[in-house]
């Protein structure tokens, strides 16, 4: 039985290099997802998605009730804002956010003992919605990519011109060590989950779809079955463990063995990219015609007492999620996201958003010393190299970032391509921050371009 498991492996699609953190999952992986209570006070950054601000329809004092619009988009890469509970409109002002700064949000107070029914939305035949019109139905829910990337998904459905997308492929190898999301979203919600790749599929025409997953999670291989018919143009497909596979570019690659060129996006050799949570939103959303109101966000680390994958409401402070489950410890470290591509949140009133899928809490005995932040000089080792899934040279591009020559590297080491997946940062001995260095080196690029 080992031997016969050991080929089935090896015949799995994978990619070139990558690595194999710890992955943590025992914490919540088969904890079953359970609703988080509603705090007291929401905050609703207007930006919690790549492209132009929501723009507010509400007023400060005004009452709103659960799926009520809150806020319109602005523009073709934007999208509305819908309460994600009953209660009045406390003040619209600058509140701290997941990046960083201070961005206008709505500060919503939710009525104490309120039932919180949605009551906006009305049924709707989802197959009688004409595929052109899907865009702006997908728009109107607010929906933006669930792995972590919010980006509006309705621009992901607008194919470019001269491009035929065949394949969609749904992410679900959630890779980032600790984060369970999606792993129960495909054991729990396959119905949602299938019913929304259909919906995908004939938004952008194509004539397939294949859910993947990493096959440390074969329960949700099995889960997907159960749902789909027999010759379904619908599959799933377990690929090997490694991290970074959930990357649409290593995606395509173990999958169906395309390669997407530097600088394009997967809709240029015929395929669209996207996350189980987002694929399950849209199948329980777009029959309802509701608005993104709440997700499902992975809580675990050493440092929390209930760790557990939670249905929370969009705007719910970190402060109040600590509160609920349980901190463990004296001292505390707050990563929105995974320990590989998450960031840290100073303050625990920055909310969950919409983009947000799991809080990892790390307490002192996981916190690093000084000692061991030391950095020492490149030994040339070449592990970084040996990592990394772009093919990239880490290490050069590292020595270029040490001497501020930021356009070099994008230019001749095509600094662009690298997507910040950590990987070179975690093998390399001499403890230097390659990623981060390589994250200022793409702002300074950045900025430099739109001041042109």
């Amino acid at each position: 039985m080992s031997e016969h498991f050991s080929i089935q492996h090896f015949l799995r699609g994978t990619f070139h290099q990558g690595i194999h953190p710890p992955e943590n999952k025992h914490f919540t992986a088969e904890k079953p997802i359970e609703r988080l209570a509603f705090p007291p006070q929401l905050v609703l950054p207007l930006s919690q998605h790549a492209g132009k601000a929501s723009v507010a329809l509400v007023r400060k004092g005004q009452e709103v009730v659960r799926g009520e619009p809150i806020a319109r988009a602005d523009g073709f890469v934007s999208v509305p804002l819908h309460a994600p509970a009953s209660g009045v409109v406390k003040d619209i002002c600058l509140m701290p956010s997941a990046r960083g700064p201070m961005v206008e949000s709505i500060v919503l107070d939710v009525y104490a003992g309120d039932p919180q029914e949605v009551l906006y939305g009305t049924e709707v035949d989802v197959d009688a919605i004409q595929s052109s019109d899907l865009m702006q139905a997908v728009q109107d829910t607010g929906l933006v990519g669930l792995g972590g990337a919010a980006f509006p998904t309705h621009v992901k459905l607008s194919v470019p011109e001269g491009c035929v997308i065949d394949t969609v492929l749904i992410n679900g190898c959630e890779c980032e060590p600790f984060l369970t999301t999606d792993h129960r979203l495909m054991i729990e919600q396959a119905a949602d989950l299938v019913a929304g790749t259909r919906i995908l599929m004939r938004a952008v025409g194509a004539k397939r779809a294949i859910i993947g997953t990493e096959d440390n999670k074969l329960d949700a291989v099995e889960a997907i079955q159960a749902v789909l018919k027999k010759d379904d143009v619908v599959s799933v497909k377990a690929v090997q463990t490694k991290y970074p596979q959930g990357a649409e570019k290593m995606l395509a690659k173990a999958l169906v063995n395309r390669e997407i060129p530097s600088g394009k996006f997967p809709s240029a050799v015929g395929l669209g990219v996207f996350n189980v949570a987002t694929a399950t939103q849209i199948g329980q959303l777009l029959p309802q015609k509701q608005g993104v109101i709440e997700r499902v966000v992975t809580v675990t680390g050493p440092g929390i007492e209930r760790p557990g994958n939670y249905i929370v409401p969009v705007g719910t402070p970190i402060r109040f999620i600590l509160e609920k489950l349980g901190f463990q410890g004296s001292a505390r470290h707050l990563i929105m996201g995974g320990p590989m591509m998450g960031g840290t949140v100073s303050s625990l009133d920055t909310p969950i958003t919409k983009g947000c899928g799991g809080l990892l809490i790390l307490n002192e005995h996981q916190l690093t010393t000084e000692e061991q932040m030391k950095r020492y000089p490149c030994i040339n080792c070449g592990a970084c190299v040996d990592a990394c899934p772009m093919m990239l040279n880490p290490c050069e591009l590292g020595r270029m970032a040490h001497k501020a020559q930021y356009e070099v590297m994008a230019e001749r080491y095509h600094l662009n391509d690298c997507f910040e997946c950590g990987s070179c940062s975690y093998v390399c001995p001499a403890a230097i921050p390659l990623v981060q260095y390589f994250r200022v080196a793409k702002s300074v690029n950045r900025t430099k371009a739109a001041a042109s």
